[in-house]
């Protein structure tokens, strides 16, 4: 009896042994496909030099979101829940997700305008023109709408539902949104105003999860602050660059206010710009009666 308490509590398997068994499985998952991938194209998987080609990225990306369902399908089958369960269920999906998407737009550009106005970001142009223009835009929505889709699903799906059976809320937004930075500190160009910002916005995106209920508001805002950067006005995201992209523009004067080589969201502005263009973003869709998602929704466990 009493090391079945050990494992078990109140609601089943103890948040503790959940999130093992999920990094483990999930581990195994990615593991497996970077060897499958080494063994199909006969050298190390690794990461391209210099900017990321779309191609590369979109693979990458499905692979990472299939194995991230994947690992939190097994999860529910272990404790009894469909794989929508931990944050992909809830009123109002698409209407929530079209918000996101307008919400993430609006406030990257809000950003970037900004930093322009200051003379932190300068345009020099662009990079693309006719047909490849809207060609690559597609593209690179298609790829940022996998980021969102996958990284949602691991640090404020799987991860925040069961941290929060064992720890409350806000804690486990604490601790997914830390290892969220975590996440980051690898990349290329990203610095530690950068990895703060990335924190940051990780609870961010865990407000819009208590917000709407759902994952589904911040997996369209994730998606097009993501593509506004690192597409529509050709800047660093999380210090990586990527090709094909629209606009020409590199970062000026002071790193802190610029975000250097992190990107828009590396600015010490990046954050409270995100945070003001919520509040008139969400003020205006209630004013037209657009949204209507209640101040608190329950979170699905």
């Amino acid at each position: 009896m009493t090391l079945r308490r050990v494992f078990l509590g109140p609601n089943g398997i103890r948040a503790g042994w959940s999130l093992l068994i999920f990094v483990l499985v999930l581990g195994a998952l990615l593991m497996g496909a970077t060897i499958a991938a080494r063994l199909a194209t006969h050298h190390a998987a690794g990461l391209p030099k210099g900017a990321f080609p779309a191609r590369f990225f979109l693979i990458k990306e499905v692979v990472f979101l299939v194995m991230v369902l994947a690992a939190t399908a097994i999860m529910g089958w272990i404790e009894g829940k469909p794989v929508w369960a931990y944050g992909l269920a809830g009123r109002r999906p698409v209407q929530n997700f079209l918000c996101g998407l307008a919400g993430g737009l609006v406030c990257l550009s809000l950003l970037a305008g900004a930093l322009n106005a200051g003379g932190y970001l300068v345009f020099d142009g662009t990079a693309l023109h006719g047909v490849q223009i809207a060609k690559y835009a597609v593209i690179w929505l298609l790829a940022f709408l996998l980021v969102g889709c996958g990284e949602e699903a691991l640090f404020r799906g799987y991860l925040q539902a069961t941290l929060t059976r064992g720890m409350g809320f806000w804690p486990a937004a604490l601790v997914g949104s830390l290892l969220f930075g975590a996440a980051h500190i690898g990349n290329p160009g990203e610095s530690v105003a950068g990895i703060t910002s990335v924190v940051a916005i990780g609870l961010v995106f865990c407000l819009l999860l208590r917000l709407s209920g759902s994952l589904w508001l911040g997996i369209g805002f994730h998606t097009t602050w993501d593509w506004a950067q690192s597409y529509l006005y050709g800047t660093p995201d999380s210090g990586i660059m990527f090709q094909e992209h629209f606009m020409v523009s590199h970062a000026a004067g002071n790193v802190r206010l610029s975000g250097g080589s992190a990107g828009p969201e590396g600015s010490i502005v990046g954050v409270p710009t995100m945070i003001v263009g919520l509040l008139v973003l969400a003020w205006v869709l209630r004013r037209a009666g657009l949204w209507d998602t209640p101040a608190i929704s329950p979170i699905p466990q």
